[in-house]
């Protein structure tokens, strides 16, 4: 593979198809500012691969053998924090750009988008920032979004087992479920038949316990984890 300059933005590819990747390396050596680290074929190969090489952006399909691209995102976002991933796929669907950006992307795009609007792309995500339907989005607008899509298509396909991996007690686990659902603390306590103040005294142990400094963060990292089913009001 091609070395990196200081400076370059180091990229790696993930397709079960070799012309697909050519194309994508021909695309990618017209620019002096991002290099290609390192190649794989299938999820499973792509989430070791990565672990060692450590790129700045993973391209990632969707349909992948061994592991799916969801699952390879999901897994290399738990291992590898830092690697910021653009999910790449044939279909440009709405539940699917959601379950992807769910899942650890940072971006989505079909297969057809233009090269220089993929070169756009994987500069934005190397930044920190998001990219979904054509719109760059900082940490608070992608989880505005995830938050309304959410309510919109619930929890779909994720994994059951994390659920057991929270901090939370059932307690909390239950306040913060009807947190993702919009309840206000005043409703909740209603809902729940105990004080305003009770409540209050759960999302402040919330936050606390996941690091985060407000409901909407709680919330979307709850989301992400797969820890909060949706069920119907």
């Amino acid at each position: 593979m091609e070395g990196s300059m200081a400076g370059q933005i180091k990229v790696m590819i993930v397709d079960d198809h070799p012309v697909f990747r050519q194309g994508l390396r021909n695309i990618l050596a017209a620019h002096e500012d991002l290099s290609i680290v390192g190649e794989a074929s299938d999820g499973g190969e792509a989430v070791k691969l990565a672990q060692e090489l450590l790129p700045d952006v993973v391209m990632m399909d969707i349909n992948l053998p061994t592991l799916n691209g969801l699952q390879a995102t999901r897994e290399l976002q738990r291992l590898c924090p830092q690697v910021n991933i653009i999910m790449l796929t044939a279909y440009d669907d709405k539940e699917q750009i959601y379950h992807a950006i769910r899942s650890g992307a940072s971006a989505y795009h079909a297969k057809d988008v233009s090269p220089k609007r993929l070169v756009d792309v994987i500069r934005h995500v190397s930044q920190g920032q998001y990219v979904v339907g054509g719109k760059v989005l900082d940490k608070d607008g992608i989880d505005e979004w995830l938050l309304e899509e959410f309510r919109r298509f619930g929890d779909g396909e994720i994994d059951r087992k994390a659920q057991f991996l929270s901090p939370l007690s059932p307690r909390e686990m239950e306040i913060l479920e009807l947190v993702v659902r919009g309840m206000s603390n005043k409703e909740i306590a209603y809902y729940l038949g105990i004080s305003h103040q009770t409540v209050k005294n759960h999302m402040t142990s919330i936050l606390s316990k996941l690091g985060v400094a407000d409901r909407t963060q709680a919330t979307v990292y709850a989301l992400r984890h797969g820890w909060v089913p949706l069920h119907e009001k």
